[in-house]
């Protein structure tokens, strides 16, 4: 499965990782290599207005692309979220890990792997900017794993960080190592991969009476 070509692709990047000027000091390759290099100093990374814009987009392809599937029980308490990682074959075992620790953390809404296509897809490349959550301009909502970055920091707490914006959370880049959220903030010795206690109640809050709560929630409308 390839990514959406790049001239149709609206690259909404504020989602990313937030290192991306950082990782393109080392050598790029899948996520199974042995990085020897040691992460260059750099500011902290704090995000912008576009990052925001960029998180919403993200999430309403995504509630949008769930809403679809699930309008025959708009009352389910909980919601399952489908995802394909076929795109992605160097980062399996850190895709099914975030999936596990976010299903582990929260109640009203879980992530499924799917064979036949899901709500989001994952990807993998190479790419100056880092690992990011962006839409492809046609309602579709995908993540990109780059492979530098996933060096450079703890790959499993990068996938797990770009899933929860699928499930609704904003970055969160001056936050401490114990937030999932603010991503590549701390710095390449943060390797925490799980939410804490306030984003794992925001997400079950957000999807607390299943999905239309969510679409509520990011001011999405559906007809």
């Amino acid at each position: 499965m390839t990514p959406p070509p790049t001239s149709k692709v609206v690259r909404l990047l504020a989602c990313a990782f937030g290192a991306g000027l950082t990782v393109t000091a080392l050598a790029a390759g899948p996520a199974t290599a042995s990085p020897q290099a040691t992460a260059p100093a750099q500011a902290r990374y704090t995000g912008s207005a576009e990052d925001a814009a960029a998180n919403k987009a993200f999430f309403e392809a995504v509630v949008k692309s769930v809403a679809a599937k699930r309008a025959a029980h708009p009352g389910a308490a909980a919601v399952t979220v489908t995802y394909d990682a076929s795109g992605a074959p160097s980062f399996q075992q850190q895709i099914a890990n975030s999936a596990s620790i976010w299903n582990a953390s929260v109640s009203n809404v879980k992530l499924q792997a799917s064979s036949g296509g899901g709500d989001f897809a994952y990807y993998e490349g190479n790419d100056a900017r880092g690992s990011y959550a962006s839409t492809d301009g046609h309602g579709g909502g995908y993540i990109f794993l780059d492979y530098a970055q996933n060096q450079q920091y703890d790959s499993t707490r990068v996938t797990a960080h770009e899933t929860g914006h699928v499930l609704g959370l904003p970055d969160h880049y001056e936050g401490p190592c114990s937030e999932l959220m603010s991503g590549g903030g701390p710095g390449p010795s943060c390797t925490n991969p799980n939410p804490d206690a306030n984003e794992r109640a925001r997400v079950n809050s957000l999807w607390a009476n299943g999905l239309a709560k969510a679409l509520r929630g990011a001011g999405v409308t559906i007809g």
